[in-house]
């Protein structure tokens, strides 16, 4: 379905948003400086853990505020895939999440003529918020996957920390897919993640959403798994199901029946959603933001960050593949209607706007 502006508008567009939509998202989620967390904060103390726990595999919480039991790694290296970032000790996650990503991998190199996967956060050995980056990723049931193919050479270490991200978007237009880099190839890859019944959403930047809209011409039936949200412009977000019997995991809504493709998209290309917050009525005092404490977490996280850790990263591998060479990492419930906060960065919305 196209999307039609005023000439006006599409004017006062280009002027506003044009430079904060370009690589400064890119770069924004990729690292952007936040404050450091505090010693005793949630953040710090998940993010100081190396190894996931002892245990059987299970995710507490939601998406957006718990933590995992049992998480397994993504190996460095396999066939159709490649780990990326690997210092900040990310690549772990709930066995069916590791597993899909293998199963796309394969999938995509023999149908959709992708060569492999550029693998980037999925969680934390023991999942829980993270310093930056994200919002979500604390339960081992999301996962980023780049835009970039698997390049035929087996990265170094080196190349895996600074490899730059590649936008989709055109550059000083605002939501326009840059011509020169989109492929069919990222739409078949897009559209083979949505396939399968086990995920539930997949984050993609608006332009991408539209030009899928615009453009596919095949099955349309997974289209609506495509969500819209700021920033994923270089990379998707994938994100799959509560894994059947885990009750102590909170589901998320399902996204509607339809493709997607109409009002809720719509509003992503008005104004509303880049417009700054409003200011405060005077007289307001301002309310400091406080730092998510273990405590905030479901009771179960503190059980997790007190259980004894696996022996070795190659004993958490997923298939018994050896892990990365040592590298420090950086310093049955109601459905949630919201998906939260997903990346640190601008305002961030419920993925189903008004009226949808």
């Amino acid at each position: 379905m196209a999307l039609h502006t005023t000439s006006t508008f599409q004017t006062f567009l280009k002027l506003a948003f044009a430079g904060v939509l370009g690589a400064s998202l890119v770069a924004g989620e990729a690292g952007a400086e936040q404050k450091q967390p505090s010693p005793g904060s949630a953040k710090a103390i998940f993010g100081s853990v190396s190894l996931p726990n002892q245990g059987a595999a299970q995710p507490f919480g939601f998406y957006a505020k718990g933590c995992m039991s049992g998480a397994v790694a993504l190996p460095v290296d396999g066939p159709t895939w490649q780990t990326m970032r690997l210092s900040r000790n990310r690549r772990w996650g709930n066995p069916a999440m590791i597993s899909l990503l293998e199963r796309l991998s394969r999938d995509a190199a023999q149908y959709d003529g992708w060569s492999g996967l550029l693998v980037g956060d999925i969680s934390q050995p023991r999942g829980g918020p993270m310093f930056n980056g994200h919002a979500s990723h604390q339960i081992g049931l999301d996962a980023d996957v780049w835009l970039t193919p698997m390049p035929a050479h087996p990265l170094s270490i080196e190349e895996r920390e600074t490899l730059p991200f590649t936008t989709m978007l055109q550059k000083n237009a605002f939501l326009t897919i840059n011509p020169n880099v989109w492929t069919e190839s990222r739409a078949r890859l897009l559209m083979r993640a949505a396939s399968y019944p086990q995920v539930e959403r997949i984050f993609v930047n608006p332009a991408i959403k539209k030009k899928m809209c615009d453009t596919w011409t095949g099955d349309r039936t997974n289209l609506g798994k495509l969500r819209p949200i700021y920033g994923h412009d270089s990379h998707f977000h994938i994100r799959i199901k509560c894994p059947p019997g885990t009750t102590s995991c909170k589901p998320q809504a399902p996204v509607p029946a339809d493709d997607g493709c109409g009002k809720p998209l719509a509003w992503w290309f008005t104004k509303e959603p880049w417009a700054p917050p409003k200011p405060p009525k005077p007289g307001t005092k301002p309310v400091k933001p406080r730092e998510v404490m273990v405590s905030d977490l479901p009771n179960a996280c503190s059980s997790v960050l007190a259980a004894p850790s696996v022996d070795s990263i190659q004993a958490a591998t997923f298939g018994g593949t050896p892990g990365a060479p040592a590298i420090a990492p950086m310093a049955v419930m109601p459905a949630a209607a919201s998906d939260d906060a997903l990346p640190d960065i601008g305002p961030v919305p419920d993925d189903k706007p008004s009226g949808e």
